[in-house]
């Protein structure tokens, strides 16, 4: 089996396009399974320009073909509010499922959080909808322990909804 490598996205017309195909993907094969978490269309080139522009976008690949990606954020004042700066935060955590090797959603946070430990800070952060039955014990099993609930997250359409917050302690530097 080839070996998963990681790259940052850079402003690209091919790192976006890729990113926004990945969103939409997982959001039909989610909505597929009857999970209400993304709707396909909903992030767009600007959303993930802009993502790359203030914080950090990741591809995962393998064999030289992109398999997955996730947003690494350094502060969520929609989810988590105002807070010191201790954590990165997770978003938008996505595979190809038809070229992602079981395996890759692990590799890819075990790699955010390397990242995370790398830039000093000792907690990784996630949010899910509340709703979401299968997410929360995905990322329990990783080690996330759910610290608490946001009842009223803005969606980028205007809506409210809960999500769970979710943290984790990341070993330090060179551990």
């Amino acid at each position: 089996m080839d070996m998963i490598t990681f790259r940052r996205a850079a402003d690209t017309d091919a790192d976006v396009a890729a990113l926004v195909a990945l969103y939409d993907g997982a959001a039909r094969w989610m909505q597929g399974r009857g999970i209400s978490q993304w709707t396909p269309g909903e992030r767009d080139a600007e959303h993930f320009r802009l993502r790359i522009k203030q914080d950090e976008v990741w591809f995962a690949e393998v064999g030289g073909e992109i398999a997955g990606a996730w947003e690494l954020w350094w502060e969520d004042l929609p989810a988590w509010g105002p807070q010191p700066p201790v954590a990165g935060y997770l978003h938008r955590l996505m595979v190809d499922r038809d070229r992602a090797p079981a395996g890759t959603g692990r590799a890819m946070l075990a790699r955010a959080e390397r990242r995370i430990a790398e830039a000093g800070r000792p907690l990784s952060r996630l949010d899910c909808k509340s709703s979401n039955p299968r997410l929360r014990p995905y990322y329990e099993s990783a080690g996330y322990r759910v610290v608490g609930e946001q009842r009223a997250k803005e969606g980028s359409d205007g809506s409210r909804y809960t999500v769970t917050l979710l943290e984790k302690q990341v070993p330090g530097p060179g551990a």
